[in-house]
């Protein structure tokens, strides 16, 4: 049986210039990715977005690519047709034509970065996108890159997806899973100052992060999962010598975790320095990080490959999921591309792995409903 997986069109709203920004990056990626028929028999894909803003992506596509695809407004989910070579926007109207900048014979970037406008539509489709998901009329969501400036421009005080996705399910305890391939990692914060991100490894956030760890590989079929937990000090703080939190917060949090049955092979906290060497080796399955970066940057070396002599990026793969949603939401790991905005060469490879996550996700959360 088909899965219905659902992308909001929100990058469009990055979409610079007049409206959007990188809203046409981000479209580009939707044309491209929904171009490819074969993903049709793996799940039934619907945009929600803004007709005007497909239709221009469309004609970038033929241009820039030879792709040929025909957009197909609907206003409601029944309304679908699901048939390759048609992709179906669920039309906002966030984005009015006259807000869209002209089409030369030529496309190439906008030059414009984020905008008010842009940043309402964006923040208007992952309403949307949400509120299908809480209704059950769709299985799983999949989201591009979001300008947090935009929003925040808007007057939408978010810092990200993930903290949009949490307000509007009701959602206290979460976190988001980066993946690329079998690399995976979850964080005890984001989207916070380095300095801030010190003081929130607390035992009760790292505790929740590995439970919630745990039950995110279990959603993706792995039946035992081996878990990581990195230290937030050199050396895991040297027993003291260089900061006490792996001492008083994480180790607490690793040993109340063991003792609920969750496997955490090496039984204390890991040197960051070494965690991600090991998890590459097979040693855990996925790896509970301290704060952004510490998880941001290892992905980001595995999945982003830039060819120096070409210029150009290769690859651009790697996506995050946010676990302990009561509905799927699985994301691009890349920025809205403002510089590229409307020149049609997007790199879809991370919203294809996202669609993939979110697939995987949906198929086996069906299964475990079924089951009971």
């Amino acid at each position: 049986m088909k899965r219905e997986v659902f992308y909001d069109e929100r990058s469009k709203a990055d979409f610079g210039h007049f409206h959007g920004g990188s809203l046409w990056q981000r479209s580009g990626n939707y044309r491209k990715s929904l171009a490819n028929k074969e993903l049709y028999d793996r799940c039934r894909p619907v945009v929600i977005g803004d007709y005007c803003c497909m239709a221009y992506a469309a004609k970038v596509a033929r241009e820039v690519s030879g792709i040929s695809v025909d957009i197909h407004e609907i206003k409601d989910i029944a309304e679908a047709s699901f048939t390759p070579g048609i992709i179906d926007v669920y039309s906002l109207g966030a984005v009015k034509p006259e807000n869209l900048p002209p089409m030369d014979s030529t496309p190439k970037p906008f030059g414009v970065g984020a905008c008010k406008i842009g940043g309402e539509a964006a923040f208007e489709y992952v309403k949307k996108v949400i509120e299908l998901a809480m209704a059950g009329e769709i299985d799983a969501t999949v989201t591009n890159a979001i300008s947090k400036e935009a929003i925040n421009m808007a007057g939408h005080h978010f810092s990200g997806h993930t903290e949009i996705y949490a307000h509007y399910t009701k959602t206290d305890k979460y976190t988001m899973m980066l993946a690329h391939h079998n690399l995976r990692v979850v964080h005890v914060s984001t989207h916070v100052s380095l300095r801030e991100a010190c003081d929130r490894v607390k035992k009760d956030r790292v505790l929740d992060c590995i439970r919630i760890a745990n039950e995110g590989c279990k959603a993706l079929g792995i039946e035992r999962p081996k878990i990581g937990v990195a230290g937030l000090n050199p050396h895991c703080g040297e027993n003291g010598m260089f900061g006490r939190e792996e001492i008083e917060e994480i180790q607490p949090a690793i040993d109340a975790a063991m003792a609920e049955g969750i496997y955490i092979p090496e039984k204390k906290p890991t040197p960051p320095d070494t965690v991600f060497s090991k998890a590459l080796g097979g040693w855990y399955d996925i790896v509970v990080v301290m704060y952004h970066d510490q998880g941001h940057i290892p992905l980001k070396v595995k999945g982003f490959v830039y060819d120096e002599k070409e210029k150009h990026w290769n690859a651009v793969a790697g996506i995050n999921v946010t676990l302990g949603l009561p509905i799927i939401r699985a994301s691009v790991d890349h920025g809205t591309g403002f510089g590229h905005a409307g020149d049609g060469h997007a790199n879809e490879l991370s919203l294809m792995n996202a669609i993939d996550y979110a697939i995987t996700l949906a198929i086996h959360r069906n299964q475990q409903k079924n089951q009971h």
